[in-house]
């Protein structure tokens, strides 16, 4: 069973209240292989909300209390962003999950890559707060980027 970013299952719960559906990812789910989670809906977010950022650091810096999620318009959603990587994670154990596919750049579920927290669209190597999670939680984490679909034939 794996943890998908539920944005890339076809729900509009991106910040801006789209979509990154890939059809794979889709199929997962509907074929019980795969379920959905959005950590910014389930940590209190609403869709649309304003873009957010990590400031000073990455996810591990997050949890650690060295770094802070702020929006565009200058609000701290820190812990929004914490409650959703914990509620995340328990959602996970609870169904046994030892994978997660969740969407890159973004600063809850980016795993190799994350916008730098200026605001200029230029990323930086980092986690997002809930990969960074679930990775100290030995859960295996990639993206729609670095998954690789392997054949089941």
């Amino acid at each position: 069973m794996k943890l998908i970013s539920a944005c890339l299952t076809g729900c509009e719960c991106r910040y801006d209240g789209k979509s990154n559906t890939v059809q794979s990812f889709v199929e997962m789910v509907e074929q019980g292989e795969a379920v959905f989670i959005c950590p910014e809906q389930i940590g209190g977010l609403s869709t649309p909300r304003p873009p957010a950022e990590i400031v000073g650091g990455d996810g591990e810096d997050v949890l650690d209390g060295k770094a802070k999620v702020i929006t565009n318009t200058g609000e701290d959603v820190t812990s929004k962003f914490i409650k959703g990587a914990y509620e995340a994670l328990r959602a996970a154990k609870l169904a046994g999950i030892k994978e997660a596919i969740l969407k890159e750049s973004s600063p809850s579920c980016g795993s190799a890559k994350i916008y730098d927290g200026t605001f200029s669209a230029c990323k930086v190597t980092g986690n997002g707060v809930t990969a960074a999670l679930l990775k100290r939680n030995g859960i295996h984490v990639s993206s729609e980027e670095t998954y690789k679909l392997t054949s089941s034939s």
